[in-house]
């Protein structure tokens, strides 16, 4: 389905409940970076993590050093193909889209978990609402950071998108900096570019 900086997505079969799915398997070298058990454990807290515009996780593993997780297959594009296609969105679309992922984050942070990473590529549009995704791989790799992640040289986060202080890596990083993420995808929907290019 896709390849990012992190991983790579397939489209694939669920045989229990015969069911599509998106499979995300990590890059070989952030899951070396990772380390199974951290990945594993980190992950496994998204997993509580239920309401209907936060995509679901379905399953994680470790495949012989291979780390994966499962989310429900969204027939749907993701905004930044929306983007890439229309550019601007209609501004009734772009504040409803944001109020979907607004209400998202202000649910996960309630819980104690932020995203780190919001961007248009992690924004799925299904039946005319947006679904997020991605908290498990951005928690994961923020609780890694500071160790093997950081002696790598991977940044969590989209440069484009980040916050001030997730940039730098100084301080503590909040709600503000997904609250800042959006802002940023807000702006990108408008007026039909990101707010630093």
């Amino acid at each position: 389905l896709g390849t990012g900086g992190m991983a790579t997505v397939y489209l694939a079969t669920d045989l229990r409940y015969e069911r599509a799915v998106a499979l995300k398997v990590m890059r070989p070298e952030i899951a070396a970076a990772l380390g199974p058990e951290r990945f594993l454990r980190e992950i496994k807290t998204t997993a509580h993590l239920v309401h209907p515009h936060i995509l679901p996780l379905l399953d994680s593993g470790d495949a012989k050093g291979t780390l994966y997780y499962v989310m429900p297959y969204i027939a749907g594009e993701s905004l930044r193909d929306r983007l890439r296609r229309e550019t601007q969105v209609p501004l009734e679309d772009a504040f409803r889209i944001a109020g979907d992922v607004a209400d998202a984050l202000a649910y996960a942070h309630g819980q104690g978990i932020l995203h780190r990473d919001i961007k248009p590529a992690n924004i799925l549009l299904e039946g005319g609402h947006a679904v997020v995704t991605d908290f498990g791989l951005a928690r994961a790799l923020t609780r890694a950071a500071g160790e093997a992640v950081t002696s790598s040289g991977l940044i969590v986060g989209t440069p484009g998108y980040m916050s001030p202080e997730q940039s730098v890596g100084e301080g503590e990083v909040d709600v503000r900096a997904d609250v800042y993420s959006l802002g940023c995808v807000l702006y990108e929907m408008l007026v039909g570019e990101a707010p630093y290019t």
